[in-house]
């Protein structure tokens, strides 16, 4: 039997057009260690590159609303 953690991490989008780029949370239903920087879908669903050095809830002022809201 294997156990599954569910865990957020932070993702960096890019910024397009008149939207800056901001953290998002995303939901991963594996170990931190098998995430390779790749795109995936954020919370909100937006895609967003996952970034293993830094935590979320991210800080700062770039930060998703909606993620931050749903990410609980």
């Amino acid at each position: 039997m294997t156990t599954t953690t569910t865990t957020f991490v932070a993702a960096r989008s890019r910024a397009h057009g008149p939207t800056a780029a901001l953290w998002h949370a995303v939901e991963v239903h594996r170990t931190v260690a098998d995430l390779d920087g790749a795109c995936e879908l954020t919370v909100c669903g937006s895609l967003a590159r996952v970034s293993t050095e830094r935590a979320w809830p991210a800080t700062g002022t770039d930060v998703c609303p909606a993620c931050t809201t749903q990410a609980r």
